[in-house]
């Protein structure tokens, strides 16, 4: 298990990048450098100003990787090797279904993360809704 953990945060670890990285730039240098004239080292810069005005891109890099994570059955078959009960996955559930040719079965399993899906997207729109956009 440890080591499928570790290959799902290694695999979707480019999902998470773009939003961190738009964030960050969103953030501008204007309170990274206000931090600096008060005193702060870069690391505490980082942590107190930079990191609290990204919450959104951390917030959406989170989401992005754990729906590509959950999606992914490549990274299970390859290291966790489909063993029923403790690397079977839903993925996996459905591409067995639709190699057997059994439709209803798939569309059944396919149900409950589609719907997972749009109750983690519905709660991140609406956390971002109520979450103050800060500007630099």
């Amino acid at each position: 298990f440890t080591g499928l953990v570790i290959a799902s945060v290694i695999y979707s670890f480019p999902f998470a990048v773009q939003p961190l990285q738009n964030a960050f730039e969103s953030v501008g240098r204007g309170p990274l450098e206000a931090g600096a004239v008060l005193g702060a080292r870069p690391l505490d810069a980082f942590l107190t100003v930079a990191s609290p005005l990204a919450v959104r891109g951390y917030l959406s890099a989170i989401v992005l990787s754990f729906a590509h994570t959950l999606g992914e059955f490549g990274v299970v078959l390859m290291v966790g090797g489909n063993i029923p009960g403790p690397t079977k996955v839903v993925s996996i559930g459905v591409f067995e279904h639709v190699e057997t040719l059994q439709y209803a079965q798939a569309h059944a399993l396919s149900a409950g993360p589609l719907v997972f899906s749009f109750v983690v997207l519905l709660a991140v729109y609406t956390f971002n809704r109520k979450l103050p956009l800060v500007r630099a």
